[in-house]
Formats: C-alpha cells, sequence, structure tokens
C-alpha cells in the first residue's frame, strides 16, 4: 500500500455503518433516563435496567464476535443491526417495565452514546486487514471520529427535536417517541448497508485449531491482561456515560434538552477532532505514552467537575476534558491489534470490548441510584475519576516498555 491511506468500498461502507449506528445511539443517550423517568420508572428500576442493558449487550457481544470468523462477518453484522431495530422498536411502542427491561436486555440499546453491541470487534479486524499495519492507528482514528462526529449530530437532533415536540404541545411520553422510533430506522439502514459488503471483510485465514472457545490461543494471556485493564477503566467510565452526564448537568444546573444537545454535539465534536492527532503522537511517542499522558489530564477533570459553581464552568471543563480524553481510544485498539496474531484479531476484539461491557455494567445503575440523593449526585465524577487514574498509572507500569508499543513511521 502506498503511503497515502485509501480504503476500498467495504471499507468505506463499514465507515457509514458506524456513522448511522453512532447517530442513532447518540438520539438515544441523553433522553434516555428522562424518557424511563417520564414512563414513570422508579430509580431502582431504572438503575436496574441500565445494568441489565449492558448485561445483555455484553451477553450478545462475546458470543457474536468470537464467533463473527467461522459465522461469517457480515452475517454477525446483519443479526447486531436487526437486535438494535428489536429494542429501537420495543421502547417506541411499549411502556411496560418488563417489555422494556426484556428489550433493554436482549436487543441493543447504548445508554451512554458509545459502542455497544458486536459492531465494534468486528469492524476492527475487518478495517484491520482492509487498511494494513502502516496506517492501523490512523484508521482507527477516522473510525473513531466519524462515529463521534455521528453521535454528536444524534445528540443534537435529540436535544432540538425534543425540545420542538414540547414547545408545541407533545406531552409526556409522546415526545420520545419520534427519537425511538428514528432509533429502530437507524437499526434496519445498517442492516441494508452490512448486505452490499463483500468477501474482502470476512477472515483472511482459517481459525486456528488451537482457538479455545473464545477465539484465541498463544494470545490469550495477553488479551487477558487487556481485559482486566479495560475493565476497570469502563467501570471507571460508567459512572459518568452521557446519559449520567446529561442528567446530572440537568439537576444541577436545570439546563434543557437542547441545551443538552448542543453541549454533547460540541463535545463529540471536540473528542473526534482530537482523536486525529493520536496517530501523530503514537509514531513520536508510542501507544502507551499516548494513552496515558492524554488520558491521565482528563481524568483530573473528572475531580473538579463536582466542584463547578456555576453552569459555564462545568460545561467549560467538560469539553476541555473531552477535547483530550478520547484520544488513547485508536491508540488502545491499535496495540491490541499489534499484540495478537491475525487469526485472532476478531476473537481478540471481542473479548476486550466484551471486558470493556461488563466493566461499564455495574457503574451506570450505581450512578443513577447517586444522582436520586440530593447529597450524592456529584459523587459518580469523584468516583469516576479515581478508578481511570487508577487504571492509567496501571497500564503504564505494566506495558510502557513493550516492543509493539511504536507505530510504523
Amino acid at each position: 500500500m502506498s503511503d497515502r491511506l485509501r480504503l476500498t468500498r467495504d471499507g468505506l461502507l463499514l465507515f457509514l455503518t458506524r456513522a448511522v449506528r453512532m447517530f442513532a445511539y447518540g438520539l438515544v443517550a441523553i433522553v434516555l433516563l428522562l424518557y424511563l423517568t417520564e414512563v414513570g420508572l422508579t430509580s431502582e428500576e431504572q438503575a436496574l435496567l441500565l445494568s441489565l442493558t449492558l448485561i445483555g449487550d455484553t451477553a450478545i457481544s462475546l458470543w457474536l464476535a468470537t464467533h463473527a470468523d467461522q459465522f461469517g462477518r457480515r452475517k454477525t453484522l446483519i443479526i447486531g443491526s436487526l437486535l438494535m431495530l428489536l429494542a429501537g422498536v420495543t421502547f417506541s411502542f411499549s411502556t411496560s417495565f418488563l417489555m422494556l427491561l426484556f428489550a433493554a436486555t436482549v436487543g441493543v440499546i447504548s445508554p451512554s452514546g458509545s459502542e455497544v453491541g458486536p459492531f465494534q470487534s468486528v469492524e476492527h479486524a475487518a478495517l484491520t486487514e482492509l487498511a494494513g499495519p502502516r496506517h492501523r492507528t490512523t484508521v482507527f482514528a477516522w473510525y473513531h471520529v466519524i462515529g463521534i462526529s455521528a453521535a454528536a449530530c444524534g445528540a443534537l437532533c435529540s436535544g432540538l427535536g425534543l425540545d420542538w415536540a414540547q414547545r408545541h404541545g407533545w406531552q409526556g411520553v409522546e415526545a420520545y417517541r419520534p427519537i425511538l422510533f428514528l432509533y429502530s430506522t437507524c437499526g434496519l439502514a445498517m442492516a441494508g448497508l452490512s448486505l452490499w459488503l463483500g468477501p474482502a471483510v470476512e477472515a483472511s485465514v482459517p481459525p486456528s485449531p488451537l482457538a479455545t472457545r473464545w477465539g484465541l490461543h498463544r494470545s490469550g494471556r495477553m488479551v487477558g491482561k487487556l481485559s482486566v485493564l479495560f475493565a476497570v477503566d469502563a467501570f471507571g467510565g460508567g459512572f459518568i456515560v452521557q446519559a449520567i452526564t446529561a442528567a446530572w448537568l440537568t439537576l444541577r444546573f436545570g439546563l434543557r434538552p437542547a441545551e443538552l444537545g448542543y453541549i454533547f454535539f460540541a463535545a463529540n465534536i471536540l473528542s473526534g477532532a482530537s482523536a486525529l492527532a493520536a496517530g501523530w503522537f503514537a509514531r513520536r511517542i508510542g501507544l502507551i505514552n499516548t494513552m496515558v499522558f492524554t488520558h491521565l489530564p482528563s481524568n483530573v477533570l473528572l475531580l473538579l467537575m463536582p466542584f463547578m459553581p456555576d453552569a459555564v464552568s462545568a460545561v467549560i471543563l467538560l469539553l476541555v476534558r473531552y477535547s483530550i480524553s478520547q484520544m488513547d481510544v485508536p491508540t488502545r485498539q491499535a496495540f491490541t491489534m499489534a499484540v495478537v496474531a491475525p487469526d485472532e484479531r476478531s476473537a481478540a476484539a471481542g473479548v476486550t470490548t466484551v471486558a470493556r461491557s461488563i466493566g461499564a455494567s455495574a457503574s451506570p445503575g450505581l450512578a443513577a441510584m447517586l444522582l436520586a440523593q440530593p447529597g450524592w449526585i456529584s459523587t459518580p465524577f469523584l468516583l469516576a475519576g479515581g478508578v481511570k487514574i487508577a487504571y492509567d498509572l496501571t497500564l503504564f507500569a505494566m506495558f510502557s516498555r513493550r516492543g509493539e508499543d511504536a507505530e510504523p513511521s
């Protein structure tokens, strides 16, 4: 491949699918807790639903991602899209707690505005082969930028749409239903796009006969270490998912849905733009150094959030954090792909992604319960900052000297 990055038709389709999916996740993230409150769910029911949503996504991701190379990556993406459609349709037309719980557990819905389900694991493995090692971090950076920008657009559309509906007389649950219906439509569109993918997205080599039930063989120990660390990071991040942060801004400062839409649009755009620098930094200081030296300061800012005296200072600090907090994403993904064998990439991406989902499954529910207690509503930021700082320091201590910690220049 030449020095200039060129994506194939399949690569562009994967990017487009990612954009549609993340737009849908952004739509739901900032209104999900508000919708569940409007439906009449108690804080305990909301906590249970959020946790089971992530647990269900975890189970689905683990099975589909670790079987994707045998079953077929394109088929796996189609199944995930249909599960997303199922969740969206159920949330659109039902207010029953049991039905919502079923849809959240079995379907695919994102309370965080970030990736859930099997999609990212399969797409990472396919893009790694389509792009080659020289452009791996750059491809993952653009993958992140496209996703985060689409999520930002979804958050903006959601906030503005809900505000418009309420100002024009749409009351209660009815004001939220168009957003949830659009989420369902995005799932259907993703299934259609996945049908157009060609054979180049499938695994280039057959799975090793030595592979375990998780699709791993010689990289098992490495993936295990990374999975534990990524789970810790995700557990910390689960305290401040977008749904929680949006609810905190509403409770603490009384911000309206439209204002939240603008805030998270700007936050996600900043996050996406900063990721483009990840490849440049990685080639000069290494993958692990890029991950830690950008992630650690952003987590210190988390600890400062509860002490902001007004909405303006809180939003400014939040935007500053978003401008550096996600630079570790493409570097983390590139590092994982670099330290495993080619025939383990789908499985490694799946196992580490699932580990992150498991880590994140408990903390949003706990954060939701803390938000319901007037004296504890800012505690999620302190917990998130402390846990994620511990992750950064441990990651640096364990992997800063590895030979794979460098991008080809």
